[in-house]
């Protein structure tokens, strides 16, 4: 990653004081380099992406900080990968509480952008885990209402799902009573629905550029295994871990077999990973959408809502609330040693 600012040519480069991957501090609109890098251990890191970032954003946030009771110490200009653009990243190294992700939200939508904000950050530049929801994380549908779908029970089921991921239903009662409107479905059908699976789009980049890095890659879904492997050959992951459908005479029987996957095992999936791989807790990543995954979330070092509903992304430690998965990378790849800067 060069050292110099990579604004596209011709572009407007309101932050040329920036260099690529140091640290400043600001004042007045000066930028002075930082002696020493923040302490990852330390205090908050608050991230800014996915917007066209001037002076003026810049005054904004920090200003937006400084009423909730915090105040920025170091700046960073990053770009963890060339198809992304760049981020800023606010150090705030005295802070107790970090700001509800929902008023982070509603504060950098108004001005075009996403901000998160975290302690301890993962390194992307060290093994690590990311263990990931499916349905509507890595790939944008939910499976069950798909087949719902060719049996014509989709409003039915539809309400069901919308009802266990908002939290309102438990998830296992739920799973199934929507199994069982499934009832006599042809596994002909599923399989021409798990060779269609659309993908979130940049969960397949950022799944190569993780391994590179030897991050070891799960799913942990409430959907199923067929699906789930579909994805796996995708998207080259480690392994997956999701519910067993019951056929019989090639036909869904409405059943589902051994232990579900709820919220609870989500997160026993991930603290055993964890405890497997030998990996610190502030290593370990889950992604997802729906309360089923705050359980994981929670247990995970980061856990980050993606296109989450209000309640998620309100309980999760961060939320990309827009766009690719591969901004995940903003979080991981803050420059904090000199090996972010390869």
């Amino acid at each position: 990653m060069s050292q110099t600012n990579m604004a596209q040519p011709g572009a407007e480069q309101p932050l040329t004081q920036l260099v690529l991957n140091k640290w400043f501090s600001y004042q007045d609109e000066v930028f002075l380099p930082l002696k020493n890098l923040p302490n990852k251990h330390q205090g908050l890191f608050s991230i800014a992406f996915a917007g066209n970032f001037s002076i003026t954003h810049i005054k904004a946030i920090i200003d937006f900080f400084a009423k909730h009771n915090q105040t920025v110490t170091g700046l960073c200009q990053y770009q963890p990968d060339l198809s992304l653009p760049a981020a800023l990243c606010f150090y705030i190294k005295q802070a107790e509480l970090p700001i509800n992700p929902l008023v982070l939200q509603q504060f950098s939508s108004t001005l075009d952008f996403q901000l998160v904000q975290i302690a301890c950050p993962p390194n992307l530049y060290e093994p690590g885990l990311l263990v990931m929801d499916m349905d509507s994380t890595a790939i944008t549908i939910e499976c069950i209402d798909e087949i719902a779908r060719l049996a014509n029970v989709y409003d039915e089921v539809a309400s069901v799902t919308a009802l266990a991921m908002a939290g309102k239903l438990d998830f296992s009662e739920s799973l199934n009573q929507r199994v069982a409107k499934l009832t006599g479905i042809e596994k002909s059908l599923i399989d021409e629905l798990k060779n269609n699976l659309p993908l979130m789009p940049g969960i397949k980049m950022l799944c190569q550029i993780l391994k590179q890095h030897q991050w070891h890659l799960a799913i942990a879904s409430g959907g199923f295994v067929p699906f789930a492997e579909q994805v796996q050959a995708l998207i080259n992951l480690d392994e997956v871990h999701a519910n067993v459908l019951e056929f019989k005479d090639n036909k869904l029987t409405g059943k589902v077999l051994g232990t579900i996957v709820d919220a609870q095992q989500k997160a026993v999936i991930l603290e055993s990973l964890q405890q497997q791989l030998g990996l610190i807790k502030s290593q370990t990543v889950a992604i997802g959408d729906g309360a089923n995954d705050l359980k994981m979330m929670a247990t995970a070092g980061l856990g980050v809502a993606v296109h989450g509903k209000a309640k998620v992304v309100e309980q999760a430690q961060a939320a990309i609330c827009q766009g690719s998965l591969l901004q995940l990378l903003y979080m991981l790849a803050i420059p904090l040693n000199s090996e972010a800067t390869v």
